[in-house]
């Protein structure tokens, strides 16, 4: 089950790179100039930063790999407290056993 979620969230950066390239491709397309200076590059990262975050494809696949990330944070920790609580029952096991 954890191999899956990675693999989904794998996806969704995947998606999410790719609405990004397409935003840039766009871009460059549109604005063709010749030579930026740091003051114009600067801009332009910043008016690409804001359609990034306004695009709605780009926010729902955001949305999705937060999701994902979370749902894996989640399995992640579950795991985690099945073996403490395994480790915990065996210690207490092994203290009956050899008292």
């Amino acid at each position: 089950m954890m191999t899956d979620i990675i693999v989904k969230i794998m996806a969704e950066l995947l998606s999410v790179l790719g609405l990004a390239t397409n935003l840039i491709e766009q871009g460059r397309r549109c604005k063709c100039t010749g030579a930026y200076s740091p003051l114009v590059a600067h801009c332009v990262i910043a008016m690409f930063a804001k359609k990034l975050s306004g695009e709605d494809d780009v926010e729902a696949a955001l949305q999705r790999l937060d999701r994902l990330t979370n749902e894996e944070t989640r399995m992640a920790t579950t795991q985690t407290l099945d073996v403490v609580h395994r480790l915990a029952m065996e210690s207490v096991l092994y203290m009956l056993c050899y008292r």
